[in-house]
């Protein structure tokens, strides 16, 4: 996947030019980003692709030397099941959010 790099997004589109996959992570707070948001295409789910988008952001993070937390449910258990992954999270944040967002 020919994934597209922001500082505080990646995504890919498809040959047409559609957004097949999107992953945003705005500063929560300086040098803090918080994983808000990821989506992969209906046509594209059940293949891996989404694991395969926070594989990407975690490197993105880490290479910008950024912290980050996730509120994204998805990003949320993605972290959990790649605990070798979080050392980017910034653990005094994340223990301030909701419930359901605890790693």
């Amino acid at each position: 996947m020919n994934y597209i790099y922001e500082t505080h997004r990646i995504y890919a589109n498809d040959d047409q030019g559609k957004m097949i996959v999107n992953a945003t992570f705005p500063f929560i707070k300086p040098g803090v980003v918080v994983v808000d948001h990821t989506y992969v295409d209906p046509s594209l789910r059940g293949q891996g692709i989404a694991s395969q988008l926070m594989h990407e952001v975690y490197q993105h993070v880490k290479k910008l030397g950024f912290k980050a937390v996730a509120t994204c449910p998805y990003a949320v258990v993605w972290f959990k099941k790649h605990r070798e992954c979080n050392d980017i999270i910034d653990e005094a944040v994340q223990t301030t959010l909701a419930p359901e967002c605890q790693i």
